[in-house]
């Protein structure tokens, strides 16, 4: 990986959940105090992993590319942040940024294309056996990435 700018933006990874609400809602507040820009992401993984995800994002009867799903779904994601945070200089002028692929891989991919400073994602803080199971992106960001990353746990 090449090196990243000490004053690079924070990527923030989403994922529409509150988890993720509550990460961006951390990111912004992080960005406006140390002077960072903010870059959030999502990737659109296979559905195959997921079968259904995106279908709460189109509408019914209605036939659509996931990925025209997903750009849908970030930007009322982004909208609904940035009217909890009216005042937050960095989200409002955040780049959006829509990738294919394997979410944990693609975090590291555009972390390093963008010259991130750091990655703050949100995590549902699952445990044992369902975590085995569903296995968990933010701890392998955490592993693998060569910058700070930060996991922010909503209330459930």
């Amino acid at each position: 990986m090449k090196e990243t700018k000490q004053d690079g933006p924070i990527l923030v990874p989403v994922d529409f959940s509150p988890y993720s609400a509550a990460a961006l809602a951390f990111a912004a507040n992080l960005a406006d105090c140390v002077g960072r820009s903010l870059t959030v992401l999502h990737v659109v993984h296979d559905p195959g992993e997921m079968p259904g995800y995106y279908s709460r994002g189109i509408k019914p009867k209605h036939l659509q590319r996931i990925e025209d799903a997903a750009a849908e779904m970030l930007e009322a994601f982004l909208a609904k942040a940035r009217k909890q945070l009216p005042d937050s200089k960095p989200l409002l002028e955040a780049e959006s940024v829509l990738v294919k692929g394997l979410p944990r891989n693609r975090i590291l991919e555009i972390a390093e294309q963008k010259g991130a400073s750091m990655i703050v994602m949100g995590s549902k803080g699952e445990t044992g056996l369902k975590r085995l199971a569903l296995g968990s992106v933010a701890e392998r960001v955490v592993q693998l990435a060569p910058i700070p990353v930060t996991v922010v746990k909503a209330a459930k």
